[in-house]
């Protein structure tokens, strides 16, 4: 009888324990069927300072084309800093501290805060409008864009945006989600807002923060941060030079005297 009780609290503690463990690590608790959630404003990728341009202008006449397109050589500048893989490749426009790109016969173009679609628009605009080509295509790719996903990730680094629209589950995903020490609660993004580095916090086990957060929508540059959980914490201290602190082992002691007091008043 003392031992079914003993093998009763057992269970009891194992299944308060994995209950924990479930809520420490699932994503999205508060999800539910059919549950939905007001998602913030679309976030499209803009031109900043510093971006690179990769702007390719086509016509029913190539030469004419051609001279909006930078061709540079890939042995001068090596395939890596230029668009396709032929001998002729098509260099990048960079934009510069005021916001502007330097485009050959158009000059001075301003780019900073507008989209690909919009700077599209724009430069075939000024291609028509100033009779320089009258069929002009114009296709426009960010070349270089990231964001760094760092801490307990399974693959951290810089991570290419492939896309307009990028969430910050994107983000995770490149970087092969998080390990089962990275703390879900409490995501912290950082990111230049006016000159001002600031910093949000995302807590994944929430799908109502989650899909609701200002930086659900990343942008260029931002830094994804996933902190150690308490268990890689307390793993850290014991790998390195330092024991572990003594509060550790008195809240120890604690837990393993409140067991054994359970334990002894269930068998009683």
């Amino acid at each position: 009888m003392k031992l079914t009780k003993i093998m009763a609290v057992t269970a009891a503690l194992v299944a308060l324990a994995s209950c924990n463990i479930e809520k420490q690590i699932s994503y999205f608790q508060d999800s539910t069927p059919e549950s939905e959630v007001l998602l913030p404003p679309v976030q499209i990728l803009r031109a900043n300072v510093a971006d690179k341009l990769s702007i390719i202008v086509n016509s029913k006449d190539p030469e004419l084309a051609a001279v909006f397109n930078l061709p540079i050589l890939s042995r001068q500048l090596g395939v890596s800093n230029s668009i396709g893989g032929g001998q002729n490749q098509v260099a990048y426009y960079t934009v510069d501290s005021q916001g502007n790109i330097d485009m050959p016969i158009l000059g001075q173009v301003h780019v900073g805060g507008l989209t690909r679609e919009e700077i599209a628009a724009m430069v075939k605009g000024l291609l028509v409008g100033g009779n320089h080509i009258k069929d002009a295509v114009v296709t426009v790719e960010f070349a270089n864009l990231y964001v760094s996903v760092l801490g307990e990730v399974n693959s951290p680094g810089r991570l290419p945006l492939e896309k307009d629209r990028n969430t910050i589950l994107d983000a995770i995903a490149k970087a092969g989600d998080l390990t089962i020490n990275g703390q879900r609660n409490a995501i912290k993004v950082y990111r230049e807002e006016d000159g001002v580095q600031k910093c949000h916090i995302v807590d994944l086990t929430s799908a109502n923060n989650v899909f609701s957060s200002p930086v659900y929508y990343l942008r260029q540059d931002d830094v994804v941060y996933v902190e150690p959980n308490s268990k890689r914490a307390r793993e850290s201290t014991v790998n390195g030079n330092n024991v572990l602190s003594i509060p550790f082992w008195m809240s120890a002691g604690s837990f393993l005297v409140s067991v054994t007091t359970m334990v002894m008043t269930a068998v009683k």
